[in-house]
């Protein structure tokens, strides 16, 4: 596995490309804003692009997702209850920024599903708090977790947005099911 970062958008949204380096099937987790750009970076370096991972539906994580599935048929992964985000330009906030953004999930995750994409095993856990559907996804081999805005450095994600819930968003929640499964 190879991560590489990329900080897009106005809030400057941490993007990841999770790279099979033998493959080069490449996992986009929370593609923020500049999809050509985006698909410019793929291209430039030989990346083959299998899916996207939403970790929530606010606009800095998914507004590079039109251009992206322009380009290629990609699949979608997101929480079942993100929907609620994710299809509401006025909740997910992409209509307060210009852009009126919807996003259709092709597959709706559950708390603990586990996934197989580009020859690596995830492991999805439901955090909500931040939003009603938030996720992060456990690369377990790996020893990696994609928290989105669940988790910051010394902090959490804010709770005031549409479904936000200070009181739901429980960071231990990650920690625990890593523990438990290392």
């Amino acid at each position: 596995m190879k991560i590489q970062p990329y900080v897009l958008g106005r809030v400057e949204t941490n993007c990841y490309f999770i790279i099979n380096e033998e493959t080069r099937e490449t996992i986009l987790v929370d593609p923020a804003d500049k999809g050509k750009q985006i698909i410019q970076h793929l291209i430039e370096h030989s990346l083959k692009p299998v899916a996207i991972l939403l970790t929530h539906g606010h606009f800095d994580h998914i507004m590079g997702i039109p251009e992206l599935l322009e380009e290629y048929n990609l699949p979608v992964y997101a929480m079942e209850e993100e929907k609620i985000l994710l299809t509401d330009p006025s909740k997910n906030y992409s209509a307060g920024v210009g852009k009126r953004i919807v996003i259709n999930v092709t597959h709706s995750l559950k708390d603990n599903e586990k996934l197989h994409l580009a020859g690596m095993d995830i492991t999805v856990i439901y955090t909500p708090g931040h939003t009603i559907g938030g996720a992060c996804y456990y690369f377990e081999k790996e020893g990696v977790l994609f928290s989105g805005d669940t988790l910051f450095r010394g902090s959490i994600g804010r709770t005031d947005f549409p479904t936000g819930d200070y009181d739901t968003l429980d960071m231990r929640k990650c920690i625990i099911h890593i523990l438990r499964n290392s």
